[in-house]
């Protein structure tokens, strides 16, 4: 494979998701996320600092109110949702996965492009890159608005990056790394060579390979040695 490959990497808001020490999950498996329409449920248990703070299950229901449907009310939940996370996110609450920082070094130090992917708001995106000290670590970070506004399962996140940097000649020399089958199905739909699972978040080797993962890591402090590796 080519050296340039363009690494994507995050979670589309709603799906199975470890951020550092902040975890944001959905009650749905693998599969196609609820619709947002009445009678579709969603979850997020909450936790920092691997310890669950708080956990809340919404069934989105038909509003009352003339002109309130369920679209109107699942943006203000999600609203809701984004505003706790990023209150958690300035009370420091934060912390990258371990030998994360240090193979986004690696990888950049091979030659390689690398592009942070997120399914959260700008506004929440840009707060978790600040906590962590992030905003120069890489040239590009993604997040569903800056793709059409579609996150994973979806492949536009991938595809996007891949047309950003130019930092590969075939999306087959794209390498997708994430930690939810999710990460997983929009690597293989955007048609990415290499795409890899890793064992930090909320799924496992099954689900991995069951969405088509070439590869699953330990963690994501593996992955320059994986790509030296294949070439």
């Amino acid at each position: 494979m080519d050296k340039d490959f363009a690494i994507a990497r995050g979670s589309h808001r709603g799906y199975p998701k470890k951020l550092g020490s902040i975890h944001q999950t959905r009650p749905h498996r693998y599969g196609p996320a609820p619709r947002i329409e009445a009678g579709a449920r969603f979850g997020a248990p909450l936790a920092a600092a691997d310890r669950r703070l708080a956990q809340a299950v919404v069934t989105l229901v038909e509003s009352g109110a003339p002109g309130v449907g369920a679209e109107d009310l699942a943006q203000r939940a999600n609203a809701a949702f984004e505003r706790s996370y990023g209150e958690l996110v300035d009370g420091g609450l934060i912390a990258p996965v371990p030998g994360a920082r240090e193979a986004v070094e690696e990888l950049a130090a091979d030659g390689r492009t690398v592009v942070l992917t997120t399914g959260f708001a700008r506004v929440t995106r840009d707060a978790i890159l600040d906590a962590l000290g992030w905003r120069g670590l890489v040239p590009l970070a993604l997040c569903p608005a800056d793709a059409g506004g579609r996150g994973r399962p979806y492949p536009d996140m991938v595809l996007e990056a891949f047309l950003r940097t130019r930092a590969a000649e075939d999306v087959a020399q794209v390498a997708v790394v994430g930690d939810t089958s999710y990460d997983i199905l929009s690597g293989v739909r955007a048609g990415a060579g290499l795409v890899a699972g890793v064992r930090t978040g909320a799924h496992g080797d099954e689900a991995f390979r069951a969405a088509g993962a070439t590869h699953v890591l330990d963690s994501v402090a593996g992955l320059p040695a994986l790509l030296r590796a294949v070439g």
